[in-house]
């Protein structure tokens, strides 16, 4: 049974706990003749103003930077073989702000939600390595489905309908 929330609150709780368990999210994105590409990638998320928001360190590939400069939206699927899973479909825009670098690394420091994130260090040397980028990620829909019932409940930001 999937139902409709008007609030992100409604399943911010069912959100933070699902995507800090499972970590790991699948970023679909797709290329100029609607191909889709799948890769595996830890993206951050808070909650600003009562709407989600997402973060995502990452490299700057030829076909991420292809794919999200002709068509800016990117799906990110989370699964955990106790069935519960989130959907976030986005819109993804690249942020070269060093403010906005250092924010994003802190969130992955700390786990935003608690239990996703993890040390960047391993990948980049710091906030001013020039292989480190940050795409913004903003959610126009949102899709929690719990495993024991699959009860799914959705998420859409006002006028995305």
């Amino acid at each position: 049974m999937t139902g409709r929330v008007t609030s992100f609150a409604a399943i911010e709780e069912e959100f933070a706990t699902y995507i800090g368990d499972i970590v790991y999210a699948t970023m679909t994105t797709v290329d100029a003749k609607g191909r889709p590409r799948a890769r595996v990638l830890i993206p951050v998320w808070e909650v600003v103003d009562g709407r989600p928001h997402g973060w995502l360190a990452t490299y700057r590939t030829p076909v991420k930077a292809a794919h999200l400069a002709r068509n800016p939206h990117a799906t990110f699927s989370y699964w955990t073989p106790r069935q519960n899973a989130v959907a976030v479909d986005t819109v993804a825009a690249w942020v070269d702000d060093p403010a906005v670098t250092r924010r994003v690394w802190r969130l992955y420091e700390q786990g935003s939600p608690p239990g996703a994130g993890y040390d960047l260090g391993g990948f980049w040397t710091g906030v001013d390595d020039p292989g480190l980028h940050v795409l913004r990620l903003t959610p126009w829909r949102v899709q929690v489905i719990r495993g024991r019932d699959l009860r799914s409940r959705i998420w859409q930001a006002d006028g995305t309908a």
